[in-house]
């Protein structure tokens, strides 16, 4: 046999508990890389192959780098760069966003400056083909940006897309019509049999989820009861579990059933202030916390989700795979040593990593998007020439992004609506893309009860200026301060500003470090929840009630929408008869 040729590696982790996703358990093993991928995985411990650089890791668990494949870089309301930053912190190597915000400001371009600002990051980024931009249709709301077909065929030929974001416009997807995403679905179909198609469908049940999973969507990672969550996992849908939906009964219900093959966690919308506390990395410790074996949440977080988006370069620990991997001191609480990108290592607990990369600028254009009137007074009265009036009002629910669709007798005083009296506030929304020049309203119950006025650009999906108020006076400032900084989430209580966050890059996006940031948006929430508003987050319960295919009632700058019927309901009741 002679003496055996000893293999050269670029570098050597020795002596880590190695995640074997396979077999789903931790073996000790010498794990070596070159070229930036796996080579061996030594579980003899035998010394066949040798390195320059070795790194000791006994003690240490090794496990793949966490894949999140559904969320949105936007919600941060960082650049992709500094968002990045944080990724690798958390032990996130990759992700799939969706930038459809960004779409839905600026259509094409907004995607394409998405993708050049992420370049260089010390994470890989993929993206979903954004589907529904508009969310609804131009006919309903107005968007920056449109994206048709052409586009999104023409998007599906860079490397660097891994699926079609969320098809969001689930109802009326599944009926007759004439949207671009299902013009391109059906080519899509035709060409390409195994592209995945993310799906949106909060409550779709029975035959309305059967047609829409016949189009070929087949992932959802929107919140359910049991009995939805059945259906979707008996008819084959890949089913991406976020934090709302991470409860034990639905983790019981998983292990019970063997369903561990068929989702995965995800995150889809984490603040800049939430993003301080963690990522994917807390969902996986949570899942833990809630009664899942630790192997078993760490699949789900690197093998299946790499094996939904047809990566099957990433998500485990096995030669040829990309060496992307985290070191953990402690394997329950999840406790991070160290992070390796393509062997390199982009984040260590105790020493200072350089991570090259550049800037992420956006075009200047992105600097001045909001383009609206200053408001006046008048702007937030509503005139009525009777004395009772029957309106169309959102509920706002203090644990969900869904709102109910009441109707209340509000009182007139001297010549205009009184809906202070009821407790009521106005949401006002400016389109902002210079296209009409709409001014709308849509009365909401359980937000400010204290007099005050909240103003954002940050609005899910079509971002038009949105100004939440009681208070006239306040509500004016708001929309000025607004406008003046060109985007942000402000609030004004007695006529001063008492928390502000910039975001001047389109409107949704700030250009300040993640400390800074998540900063000003705890001042926003606490000045929010000051004012009376009770939600367990109440940024993100605004920005959704301008989300036209969330239930039941939403508002665009074409007034309030039904969103079961995707029609528009008006604020008052034309034929109320006032009673005497």
């Amino acid at each position: 046999g002679g003496a055996m040729e000893t293999e050269r590696a670029d570098f050597l982790v020795r002596g880590a508990m190695v995640y074997n996703s396979y077999f789903k358990k931790f073996v000790p093993a010498d794990v070596s890389v070159s070229g930036g991928k796996f080579l061996y995985i030594d579980s003899r411990r035998s010394g066949a192959v040798e390195a320059d650089e070795t790194v000791d890791a006994e003690g240490l668990y090794m496990v793949p780098g966490l894949i999140d494949i559904h969320m949105h870089i936007e919600s941060s309301m960082l650049t992709p760069g500094a968002f990045c930053r944080r990724l690798a912190e958390c032990g996130v190597t990759t992700i799939v966003s969706e930038p459809h915000e960004m779409a839905n400001v600026n259509g094409m371009q907004g995607v394409l400056d998405m993708i050049r600002a992420g370049e260089n990051s010390p994470v890989d980024i993929f993206y979903g083909i954004p589907s529904c931009v508009p969310s609804t249709s131009p006919e309903l709301e107005t968007t920056g940006g449109i994206i048709t077909c052409e586009e999104m065929e023409g998007l599906k030929e860079n490397p660097w897309v891994a699926c079609v974001g969320e098809v969001m416009n689930y109802r009326t997807i599944i009926r007759e019509n004439q949207l671009e995403i299902t013009r391109f679905l059906k080519q899509l179909r035709e060409k390409d049999r195994i592209f995945p198609i993310e799906g949106h469908c909060p409550a779709l049940l029975d035959l309305d989820l059967a047609k829409f999973l016949y189009l070929g969507i087949n992932g959802d990672h929107t919140e359910h009861s049991l009995e939805e969550l059945e259906q979707r996992f008996a008819n084959g849908m890949f089913m991406e579990i976020q934090e709302k939906m991470l409860r034990r009964e639905v983790l019981d219900y998983i292990r019970e059933h063997g369903l561990e093959e068929h989702f995965c966690f995800v995150t889809d919308d984490v603040m800049a202030d939430q993003l301080e506390q963690g990522h994917l990395n807390l969902l996986v410790k949570l899942a833990y916390d809630l009664g899942m074996p630790i192997e078993k949440a760490i699949y789900c977080a690197t093998y299946t989700p790499a094996r939904r988006m047809h990566m099957i370069d990433r998500g485990c620990i096995a030669p040829g795979k990309i060496a992307d991997f985290i070191l953990l001191d402690d394997l329950y609480s999840f406790s991070i040593d160290s992070v390796y990108k393509k062997g390199q290592c982009v984040y260590h607990q105790t020493k200072q990593i350089e991570i090259q990369e550049q800037q992420s600028q956006f075009p200047q254009e992105f600097y001045h998007s909001l383009y609206a009137r200053q408001a006046k007074n008048e702007d937030f009265m509503i005139p009525s020439s009777k004395k009772e009036v029957l309106c169309h009002v959102m509920e706002v629910q203090p644990h969900s992004p869904f709102t109910k669709h009441l109707q209340m007798k509000l009182p007139v005083k001297d010549g205009y609506v009184d809906y202070q009296s009821a407790g009521l506030c106005l949401l006002t929304i400016f389109e902002r893309y210079q296209k009409n020049g709409h001014i709308t309203h849509a009365l909401v119950k359980n937000t400010l009860q204290t007099k005050g006025a909240v103003a954002t650009s940050w609005a899910h999906d079509h971002h038009n200026i949105m100004i939440l108020g009681n208070n006239i006076e306040d509500m004016v400032i708001a929309q000025h301060q607004l406008l003046q900084q060109q985007g942000g989430y402000l609030v004004v209580q007695n006529q001063k500003i008492q928390a502000n966050t910039v975001l001047n890059i389109g409107g949704i996006v700030s250009d300040q470090p993640l400390k800074e940031l998540a900063q000003d948006l705890r001042q926003v929430r606490k000045a929010m929840e000051d004012l009376g508003y009770v939600h367990d987050n109440v940024i993100m319960s605004l920005s959704t009630l301008s989300l036209p295919v969330s239930p039941e009632l939403k508002v665009t700058d074409y007034g309030m929408l039904d969103t079961y019927h995707q029609t528009i309901v008006p604020l008052m009741e034309d034929s109320y008869e006032n009673i005497d």
